[in-house]
Order: C-alpha cells, then structure tokens, then sequence
C-alpha cells in the first residue's frame, strides 16, 4: 500500500453497512436514545442545581458526571445520526483525531469521576463522623475540577502519536467513529511501539481505577455487614448498588475493547461493544441514579411541578383578551 499521510485529507466511516431501511431504523433508534439521555442528564442537573437539599457533595459529583455524559455521548452520536441518511460518510483528518482525542479524554474523565464517586460513598458509610469535615462542598469541587484537567490530559501522548503514523491510501474505517484500533490498523507500517504503548496507558487506567472502585466497595460492604439492622443494610446497598451497576457495565465493555486495540476482536463485535458504553451506558444512567434514590426522585417531582406551572403561567399570558 502507498503511504499517503501527507496527503491523506479524509477519513471513511463505514458504519453500520446495512440496507437502506435498516438504516433508517437504526437512525429512529440512535436519535431516540440520544434525545433520551439529554432529557435524563439534563433532568439530574436541573434538580440539584435548584433543590438545595441535593447541593452536596455526593450531588455534586453526579451533577457532574450527568454533565459529562452529556457531551461523551455528543462526541460520537450526531456523527453516526448524519452517517445514516448520508451517502457521503467521510471525515476530515483533523476532524477524526479530535473527535478521537475528546472521546478518548471524557470516557477517561468518566473512570476518575467513578472513582471520586465510590471514595465519597466509602467515607459516607465508613467515616461518617469524618465525612463532613473530610468531603467538604469545596472540597468536592476541588475533586471534580481535578477529574476533568487529568482526564483531558492523560491521552494527549497516545492521540499525537497516533496522528503522526504513516497512513495508507486505503482510508476505510471499520467503524462508526474514530477509534484508536481502527485507526492503527491503517498504517502503511507495523507500529508495535505506538500499540503497546496505548495498551499500556489503557491498562494503567482501566486497571487501576477499577482497583480503586473494587477496593472502596469491598470496605463499604465489609462496613455494610456489620450492621445489624436490615434498614441499615438496605440503606447502604442501595446507595451503592447503582454506582455498581454503572461500573459493571462501562468496564465491563472498556476492558474488550482497549486492553489491547488491535488484538483479534472483530471489528463488528468492537462496533457493538463500544455501543454499550458509549450509547447504552450514558442512557441508563439517570434512570439507575434516579429511580433508586428517593432524594434524587422527590427532587425531580419538584422540578417537574414548577415546569408545568410555568408552562400553564406562560400559555395563559399568550390567551388573547375576549371584547365582549
């Protein structure tokens, strides 16, 4: 193949190959999920922006962390959604590394924020004497501003080296975004010292943020069961049974895919994994967060009552006045 990096402009996405019809299922279904999750983020930011009872620490961070599903499921979807109706299903090279490097920064930022979170429900259940004093508002919000400058910067190394292998003419990607084992796989030449290298920083990030998460639930549940009451227990698995379930399911997917890029998934199963964490995960999150939690469900109640009151108080203004 010819090395045509330096004048190598696009990228082609192949997507999801199917027939026209099944296209524009596929179109109904994404976009659906994608207005879904926005409302459901958006819900969650809304209600402990206004409900001052929800302005804690724990709050906090899932206001966050709502925020930056937002934006990660943005990276990826309304590319795939154009995609769908388009013939034309190319993406610029500048265009394809930076939806790279900010989808790879926030699915990072999102293992540091899974991470504050499960610290902040080990101090409440296990310190929580401390846990005033320790987790402070301002505190918090050191944590969280500290998850997202380490998120954003911890791939800037593998998306630059990426960026500067040889590409060749063939420029398909076998995806709907532009991903990191995908993209290596282009090269007009082996690149084993680029490959290990992302191996590694993935490793590093998956394996010790889940040691994190894993090793703070341990004493949590460990703390859990020396409780006698059953309110006790059932208090405790319940604030921790949802950071759970969103942890199972974004490392379970992220381990397949990135602990070794290239290594022999096939490109349709990488397809459908990176969907489950990229897609699915941020859509079921607001309900796993919402729905197990009474604060977070009356909070919402409120926010949907004083919704619908406006929107009666700003219909009834437009009513024209009847003459008689």
């Amino acid at each position: 193949m010819n090395n045509c990096s330096s004048s190598m402009s696009k990228f082609i996405l192949l997507g999801f190959p199917y027939a026209w019809e099944i296209q524009i299922l596929l179109f109904s279904i994404f976009s659906g999920t994608y207005i879904l999750t926005l409302i459901g983020n958006l819900c969650i930011i809304c209600a402990v922006r206004w409900d001052h009872q929800l302005q804690t620490p724990r709050y906090i961070l899932l206001a966050n962390f709502s925020f930056l599903e937002i934006w990660f499921i943005t990276s990826t979807v309304p590319t795939m959604l154009a995609n769908f109706l388009s013939e034309n299903t190319t993406i610029s090279f500048s265009g394809c590394f930076l939806q790279f490097y900010f989808f790879f920064s926030m699915g990072s930022t999102e293992t540091f924020f899974l991470s504050a979170m499960a610290f902040d429900r080990y101090l409440a259940i296990c310190r929580p004497l401390h846990y005033p004093t320790v987790m402070t508002v301002q505190r918090c919000i050191r944590i969280g501003a500290c998850c997202w400058v380490c998120g954003f910067l911890y791939f800037l190394l593998p998306v630059y080296l990426t960026s500067q292998l040889p590409f060749c003419c063939l420029n398909k990607i076998d995806h709907f975004l532009c991903d990191i084992g995908p993209l290596i796989k282009l090269s007009c030449v082996p690149a084993p010292a680029t490959e290990i290298l992302c191996a590694i920083y993935n490793s590093v990030l998956i394996f010790s943020t889940l040691f994190f998460i894993t090793s703070s639930y341990t004493l949590v549940i460990r703390a859990v069961l020396r409780v006698p009451s059953a309110e006790g227990w059932h208090k405790a698995f319940s604030t921790c049974g949802s950071h759970l379930a969103v942890v199972s399911l974004f490392y379970g997917s992220i381990m397949v895919v990135y602990v070794s890029p290239t290594a022999g998934n096939p490109a349709g199963i990488q397809k459908y994994v990176t969907l489950s964490y990229s897609v699915i995960t941020p859509l079921f999150n607001p309900f796993i967060y919402s729905f197990r939690n009474k604060e977070m469900m009356t909070a919402l109640r409120k926010l949907f009552r004083t919704v619908r009151f406006s929107l009666r108080h700003a219909r009834s203004l437009q009513k024209p006045f009847v003459h008689n």
